[in-house]
């Protein structure tokens, strides 16, 4: 255990942000999974704008990587490339 009161504040501080994170972490995960079952185009594309900026917000905070963020973004623009209309 932190015998300085810093340090102490420190594993506060760090426990609820990585609750904080997780959580939001989460629910972009399942934002993207709805986005893979889509099969209506039109209803994906509405649905990736706010993914894709869920997912920059993200990665702009640190919850997940840029790269993280680049490649769950790429990856969903080709599926919904691929959805027909």
């Amino acid at each position: 255990m932190a015998n300085h009161k810093s340090a102490i504040k420190r594993i506060r501080q760090t426990e609820s942000r990585r609750l904080h994170n997780r959580y939001y972490a989460k629910t972009a995960r399942n934002a993207v999974r709805r986005i893979r079952k889509m099969h209506d185009k039109a209803e994906a594309e509405a649905a990736f704008v706010k993914v894709v900026a869920m997912l920059d917000r993200l990665a702009g905070k640190k919850a997940i990587s840029k790269n993280k963020a680049a490649n769950l973004k790429s990856k969903l623009a080709h599926h919904i490339s691929k959805i027909s209309a």
